[in-house]
């Protein structure tokens, strides 16, 4: 294999990789074939990333099929080719366990793919594996760190930091991306998990509006904020992905509601002049954890107006005092709901049939849940939907978050809006908007820093099409040197 090749396969987009192929530099075997070695190398191997939890028996099956439809020159999808690696609460049909993390679920074998991996196949793309994941997507203990999980283990950032607490769920994705294991994952996010992992791991990460794409096959978290999305190299391939997975899906009646018109890599167009971003700042940037990275994120707004971008600077939440003070019972209540109907649904997995049952189970096995069960307790003690403080805890989210929040920002004239790292994910979270994450190079320690563009809910292609016009003046997306002789030591734990 070339060396140009092989940095196709490492940083180059999809675009890149379906050129290869067309061109005959490069196989789709020889591509799954790549990645699958690379996995063993640097995930299971070498600095240990772990990012990866299990791999697919037939992808190199479906690689042949595809170079073989490659051969005759047969109608390819947007996806053609293309290796994923998928989050492990993302249900597959091929003999893959679906653990979402926990020790209790680490021999669940689903019978039924989700919609988005039946979309993904018909796109072309070849499902490489699974990725670790945060267990339970960080709903078990207020104190265990991002990269943990009973079944899975400890992901290490390959950047030579952690991923500590309250750094969303997806690092398995993140990781992966990042270390050139796949050109793309899927993640998912409810408040924080695909934008954090994606900016501190300087990857793009995109979590659409809620409802945009299906979450059916997908254990459940809070089904009024889940949202499945892609981690990737660009904006571009990002776009791609969402305009496979969106549609609507009987099995999630959501999707049935939710609109929004998706735009592809081609058709970004839109020049910096042409931007106008409000700059959030009260409760995102006055941050005491903020403060040594203020500068870069200063700079990277100085860029955009010095090439013509209009910043209207601030532009504030009228909400955010009472939205960063808030606390809701909405995630407990919707967790426990959506967990017990998902077990009963896939008939008791391990045995599992309820949240009580989950919770019996660690009990048993206190090795499993070294950081405890806290929060799925308090989950266990909620009353359902019908009790009116969830009732009301879920509408005054809605309240702070979108009508006093988002929207009421961006009447001020602006088409998105922006703030350093995952700041804003409490409020996207809450709104379920669409959220963008661009990396902008490292910050004064040496790790990724990056900032999120967040849109009102169904905004998400002006989202993806700003996205392209700031990823194209700040845009610095950092490649980890994983092959240097101290690479393993870094990750040594």
């Amino acid at each position: 294999m070339t060396a140009d090749v092989e940095d196709i396969l490492i940083k180059g987009s999809i675009a890149d990789l379906q050129s290869a192929y067309t061109t005959r530099r490069l196989s789709v075997s020889e591509a799954v074939r790549f990645y699958l070695a690379r996995i063993e190398a640097l995930s299971r191997n070498g600095p240990g990333l772990n990012a990866v939890r299990s791999v697919a028996g037939d992808a190199l099956a479906v690689a042949a099929h595809a170079d073989e439809a490659l051969a005759v020159d047969t109608a390819r999808g947007p996806l053609f080719g293309i290796p994923v690696l998928l989050k492990d609460n993302i249900l597959t049909d091929d003999g893959m366990p679906a653990s979402a993390g926990a020790a209790a679920l680490a021999g669940f074998v689903p019978q039924r793919a989700a919609t988005l991996v039946h979309r993904l196949r018909r796109a072309g793309a070849i499902v490489l594996g699974k990725t670790n994941m945060t267990e339970f997507a960080d709903y078990v203990s207020d104190v265990m760190p991002s990269e943990f999980s009973g079944a899975g283990g400890v992901v290490a950032n390959p950047h030579g930091c952690r991923y500590d607490r309250g750094q969303g769920s997806s690092v398995g994705s993140a990781a992966a991306v990042a270390a050139g294991l796949a050109p793309i994952a899927i993640g998912s996010e409810t408040q924080n998990s695909i934008q954090t992992p994606a900016s501190v791991t300087s990857v793009f990460g995109f979590k659409p509006t809620v409802g945009l794409v299906s979450r059916a096959g997908v254990v459940p978290l809070v089904p009024s904020q889940d949202s499945p999305g892609p981690l990737t190299r660009s904006v571009g391939d990002a776009a791609r992905v969402v305009a496979v997975l969106s549609g609507a899906d009987s099995r999630d009646s959501l999707s049935l509601f939710a609109r929004a018109d998706l735009v592809d890599s081609a058709l970004m167009t839109l020049a910096p002049c042409d931007l106008r971003i409000g700059v959030l700042r009260r409760t995102f940037t006055d941050r005491a954890e903020l403060e040594s990275v203020m500068p870069q994120y200063e700079a990277a707004l100085s860029k955009l107006a010095r090439a013509g971008a209009t910043l209207i600077d601030p532009c504030d939440l009228p909400s955010a005092d009472a939205l960063q003070a808030v606390r809701s019972s909405v995630f407990r209540t919707e967790f426990k709901a959506a967990l017990d109907d998902f077990l009963t649904d896939h008939g008791a997995p391990c045995g599992i049939a309820s949240l009580d049952d989950l919770i019996a189970w660690n009990e048993k096995h206190p090795e499993a849940v070294p950081y405890g069960q806290g929060l799925l307790l308090a989950a266990q003690a909620t009353a359902g939907f019908d009790d009116p403080q969830y009732r009301l805890d879920r509408a005054r989210d809605l309240a702070l978050s979108r009508a006093g929040g988002i929207e009421a920002a961006l009447s001020l004239g602006v088409q998105v809006l922006i703030a350093p790292m995952g700041t804003a994910a409490k409020c996207s979270g809450k709104a379920g908007s669409p959220v963008l994450a661009i990396p902008v190079g490292l910050d004064p320690a040496g790790l990724p820093f990056g900032v999120t563009l967040l849109a009102a809910p169904g905004q998400d292609a002006l989202l993806l099409a700003v996205g392209a016009a700031v990823g194209s003046v700040i845009g610095d997306r950092r490649v980890p040197q994983l092959h240097d002789s101290g690479a393993a030591s870094r990750f040594r734990r």
